[in-house]
């Protein structure tokens, strides 16, 4: 076999290569919100509290072959809460809590992502809450289904770092750790 036959052939087998990572490569934008869901979960007087916001709106740039490269930003409708009871709902959105009259909203943004191998992914990023800025590492799986990226994760959070839950719910009657799991769903593009 010649020199220059064997370089044209493993040239060929390295484009072949190439060209079939970029195929496996696919690229998300724009969070489907009626798709998606965010939860919480804490304790309360030793039992376990489930709760959901039902507004959010979410943008995302997230291209597989250079995750470094995605952002990701992520607004929360904190009127939108429901923690399971009227009487619940109604409190969070009190001044002792989110105080949604001077802060509705709830934001996440990405300032850098690390791609883990296996879909797996760390986004780290500053979320905004009650006026307090936070530094916030989020773990994130990629599940591709049917043409969308469903990107889930869960964080742990302590409401003190965000001053919720002041005056006299500041003793240990709420937990200070609230667990946020997500489910953020994008269509291919």
């Amino acid at each position: 076999m010649n020199s220059r036959f064997l370089r044209f052939s493993i040239l060929v087998v390295l484009f072949a290569l190439g060209v079939a990572a970029q195929a496996g490569a696919v690229e998300y934008s724009d969070v489907n919100p009626k798709a998606s869901t965010i939860s919480f979960t804490y304790n309360q007087a030793g039992s376990r509290v489930y709760g959901t916001f039902s507004k959010f709106v979410g943008d995302l740039e997230f291209d597989t072959r250079n995750p470094e490269a995605a952002r990701a930003n992520l607004t929360i409708d904190l009127a939108s809460i429901d923690a399971g009871s009227e009487d619940a709902t109604a409190e969070l959105q009190k001044p002792a809590w989110f105080d949604t009259a001077r802060y509705p909203q709830a934001i996440f943004e990405s300032t850098g992502i690390r791609d883990l191998a296996n879909d797996r992914y760390l986004i780290t990023g500053n979320l905004t809450l009650r006026g307090v800025t936070r530094k916030v590492d989020v773990p994130v799986l990629l599940k591709a289904e049917g043409g969308v990226g469903i990107f889930v994760g869960e964080l742990t959070l302590k409401r003190n770092d965000f001053k919720i839950g002041e005056g006299e719910w500041a003793d240990s009657f709420v937990s200070n750790e609230i667990n946020i799991q997500f489910r953020m769903v994008a269509p291919q593009r």
